[in-house]
């Protein structure tokens, strides 16, 4: 692992504004994709064979952090953020397809009586999730090992392994399901 070989530089677009700990896959192909950095003791980590197109990484406040494992495939016009301290975890063989939103925040705090009401909070994609087209995925969402979460869907909740969930708001609509690429 390393930083950024001289090709996946040219080939993307940089803005870094603090510490960011930088682990890539001479493998990893990233072609397209905007990396978006504010904060101390972040870390971006992409594993081999992973692959991102024209997608926006934002990596937003102190020790925020995103990790996304071996042979994973990121499809064009996703965003992917974790602030305010938050973890985005893609696990091993997840392949999620365009437009996908993955936020750890809501982008601005909300409080009520001086007491903040909307905390960031992590994400969870454990292994072998397929995400169709515009899928929204917010904070707090653990997604199960081997399940299916339907286009144009917005998770609001967790979802175990094994399952299909679509809707706005996604609900569960199948469990004990497999899928193959």
């Amino acid at each position: 692992m390393k930083a950024f070989t001289f090709l996946q530089k040219l080939r993307n677009k940089l803005k870094i504004k603090g510490e960011l700990d930088l682990e890539i896959s001479k493998s990893a192909k990233l072609v397209g994709c905007t990396l978006k950095v504010k904060g101390k003791n972040n870390k971006l980590f992409i594993g081999e064979n992973t692959v991102l197109r024209n997608s926006f990484l934002e990596i937003i406040g102190d020790n925020s952090k995103i990790y996304i494992q071996n042979n994973c495939m990121i499809g064009d016009n996703s965003y992917l953020s974790a602030k305010e301290g938050a973890v985005l975890t893609i696990n091993k063989g997840c392949k999620l397809a365009r437009n996908i939103k993955i936020m750890t925040s809501d982008g601005h705090p909300i409080y009520q009586n001086n007491v903040r009401m909307n905390p960031a909070k992590n994400i969870t994609l454990q292994s072998s999730i397929w995400v169709a087209d515009n899928v929204t995925i917010l904070k707090g969402v653990e997604i199960g090992e081997g399940s299916v979460v339907g286009i144009n869907s917005t998770l609001t909740k967790s979802i175990p392994s094994n399952s299909i969930a679509a809707g706005n708001p996604a609900v569960i609509v199948k469990k004990d399901i497999e899928w193959t690429m």
